[in-house]
C-alpha cells in the first residue's frame, strides 16, 4: 500500500451514443494519467443515459462487452487503476447497475453491483430503479495496491450502514459513481458526502455525469472529493472536467488519532451485523 497517491474524477457528459460515450471516457483516462493520477473514476452509467426504459437495450454481458474491453484496455495502456463509473450489466437475463473495478494490467479486480435501487416518488419526480434493474446484494471492499477502497453506488449513499460495514473491514477510500438530479441534488449532495467522510473518517470520490439536458434525466454534476476531516478537497462544476486530490493515508491515521470515533464506539450497548455477504 502506498501512503498517498493522486486520483482522478472524470466528470462526462452522457451522449445518447454508447461508443461517442465509451471514446469519451478512454480519453478522459488518458488525459487523467498523463496529468499523474493513478487512479481514475468515471461516473455512473457513463456508457449510456439513465434512463429505466432504456437499460437492457444498452446492457452488456462481462464475456461480450465493448465497454469493458476498452476500459480494461486504457487501464492497460495507462498504467492505472480504474474503477468504471457504472454500466447496465446483462447477466442471467437481469440486468444490474455495476461498477467494474480494474487494476493497472487492466485485470478485472471485482465487480459491485447496486444494492439499494432508486425507487422514489417526491414532488415533481417519480422514478422506479426497480423496474429495469435488479439489486446487488454484496459489499465490497477492493484490495488494490494503493489503498482499501469501499464501492458503492448513487442511492446507497443515503445508508450509513453500508459504509460504516465497509470501513470495519478497513476501506480508507470510498468510491461512489452517482448520477443525483436536479432536484436531489441541491439539496443533498454534497451534506451526503461529507457526511458519510465525516462519520467514518475516510476520503470520499463521487463521480457524476456532467448534465445534458437533452436527455429525460438530467444529471446534477458537482463531482466532489472529500478528506477524512469532511474539507472538500475539489469540486467540479456543470461542465465536464477532470478533477483531483491526493490521497493521504497518512492524514487519515492523524485524524482518527485526534477524533477517535471508531475506538469510542459502544460495542457493547449496540452493533452493526454485515449479512449475506461473501
Amino acid at each position: 500500500m502506498k501512503k498517498s497517491f493522486k486520483i482522478a474524477i472524470c466528470q462526462m457528459r452522457v451522449m445518447e451514443n454508447k461508443q461517442i460515450n465509451i471514446d469519451k471516457a478512454t480519453a478522459m483516462i488518458k488525459e487523467s494519467a498523463d496529468n499523474g493520477a493513478d487512479m481514475v473514476v468515471l461516473p455512473e452509467m457513463f456508457n449510456c443515459p439513465y434512463d429505466t426504459q432504456k437499460f437492457r437495450a444498452y446492457a452488456e454481458s462481462v464475456d461480450n462487452s465493448q465497454t469493458i474491453k476498452a476500459v480494461s484496455h486504457a487501464a492497460r495502456m495507462n498504467d492505472v487503476h480504474i474503477f468504471g463509473g457504472s454500466i447496465p450489466e446483462l447477466l442471467n437475463d437481469k440486468v444490474y447497475n455495476s461498477c467494474f473495478i480494474f487494476n493497472r494490467n487492466g485485470h478485472i479486480l471485482d465487480v459491485y453491483r447496486k444494492t439499494h435501487l432508486f425507487d422514489v416518488n417526491i414532488p415533481g419526480m417519480i422514478f422506479k430503479e426497480s423496474n429495469t434493474v435488479s439489486a446487488g446484494n454484496k459489499i465490497k471492499v477492493i484490495d488494490t495496491e494503493l489503498i482499501k477502497v469501499g464501492i458503492a453506488i448513487c442511492y446507497d449513499i443515503r445508508f450509513p450502514e453500508l459504509f460504516r460495514l465497509m470501513t470495519l473491514r478497513n476501506a480508507g477510500l470510498m468510491v461512489v459513481p452517482g448520477a443525483f438530479n436536479l432536484k436531489t441534488g441541491p439539496a443533498h449532495w454534497k451534506t451526503l458526502i461529507m457526511a458519510r467522510a465525516i462519520d467514518n473518517q475516510v476520503y470520499m470520490a463521487v463521480a457524476s455525469p456532467a448534465p445534458n439536458k437533452d436527455l429525460s434525466y438530467i444529471a446534477y454534476g458537482h463531482s466532489l472529493i472529500v478528506d477524512p476531516w469532511g474539507k472538500v478537497l475539489c469540486e467540479a462544476g456543470e461542465d465536464e472536467e477532470i478533477i483531483y486530490a491526493t490521497i493521504d493515508t497518512s492524514y487519515t491515521d492523524n485524524i482518527r488519532r485526534q477524533l477517535p470515533i471508531l475506538k469510542n464506539r459502544r460495542t457493547d450497548m449496540y452493533k452493526l451485523i454485515e449479512t449475506n455477504n461473501e
